[in-house]
């Protein structure tokens, strides 16, 4: 089942990598992260997911019925005033849409909250028409054959790994916040180092660290990087774990079939969500993840199904 997601303005990214951050999202934190705050202005963020009961042009408010956000509130209905007031012409009710809520707190908890960063992935109303469509992926769907340069300055494709189960994520070698990439990428690597135990999955196997920052993570980056998360710097082949990163002219279209927004933040930080899928042996989706609440037992587990 395909969904297109429709950004409201320049916005094709909701998470805000910053000096602050799937979370399990969306639920995707901001790269302010959930619960964390600002060390100068006690200003929190949080990524929220849900669906508009109504929507008020002339105030810029929405009354919003939220899901669950780990470690902040539970799923509840409330009315938020919106950043960017025009937005709320924009929303109708039944939209699902994806926002951070910023907000922030003192002895009494937290105060003055409000939404930015809306963007609408499901609408209630079908008559509209996204100039871009973002794609959602869905198990069974054929992931194209994108060209990437690697770590080794080798071009690759996701067809060559036809007939090994691949897990493949998003990340940028420069996310400075823990609950993120670096999370992604420590999943990775209790993943390989746990399919390296097993010597049959781990020749059928191949994971895959996407970057979505070409001008900067480099194959001289990327592979420093990936060195890192391995924990064999030097010694580190390859073999099984490639760091990659598309041209730049390549990388909207993987953005937009991975459901994947990306947009500069301040200063060399990207606002960017997640998403982290499992591949099969015959290249279509075994399962997606568009938040860091997954585990690597859980992915392994999907893998392990697939390969059998």
């Amino acid at each position: 089942m395909n969904e297109s997601g429709r950004r409201l303005g320049w916005l094709r990214g909701f998470v805000k990598s910053t000096v602050l951050l799937m979370g399990a999202g969306p639920m995707l934190a901001g790269c302010h992260g959930a619960g964390s705050s600002s060390a100068k202005s006690n200003t929190e963020q949080h990524a929220v997911r849900g669906t508009v009961v109504s929507a008020d042009a002339g105030t810029g408010m929405i009354a919003l019925h939220t899901e669950t956000i780990p470690n902040f509130m539970e799923a509840m209905t409330m009315d938020y005033p919106l950043e960017d007031k025009a937005a709320a012409t924009e929303l109708h009710p039944g939209d699902k849409i994806t926002a951070t809520l910023e907000c922030e707190r003192d002895d009494a908890g937290p105060k003055n909250l409000r939404l930015k960063d809306v963007v609408v992935i499901a609408q209630a109303r079908p008559d509209y028409k996204p100039a871009v469509q973002y794609h959602v992926p869905a198990v069974g769907d054929a992931v194209p054959d994108f060209k990437l340069l690697n770590q080794s300055g080798q071009t690759i494709g996701l067809k060559q790994f036809r007939g090994k189960v691949v897990v493949l994520t998003f990340v940028y070698t420069r996310c400075p916040v823990a609950d993120y990439c670096p999370r992604m990428s420590r999943n990775f690597a209790e993943i390989d180092r746990a399919l390296a135990a097993e010597p049959g999955m781990y020749a059928k196997t191949h994971l895959l660290s996407i970057s979505f920052d070409p001008a900067y993570d480099t194959p001289k980056v990327l592979r420093s990087y990936g060195e890192a998360y391995t924990g064999k710097y030097t010694q580190e082949t390859f073999a099984h774990w490639d760091f990659a990163a598309p041209a730049a002219a390549d990388l909207q279209k993987i953005e937009e079939w991975f459901d994947l927004g990306v947009t500069p933040g301040d200063g060399s930080t990207l606002q960017h969500s997640l998403a982290t899928v499992v591949v099969g042996k015959d290249g279509k989706v075994v399962a997606y993840y568009p938040t860091n609440e997954w585990t690597p037992a859980e992915v392994l587990a999907k893998m392990r199904a697939a390969v059998a």
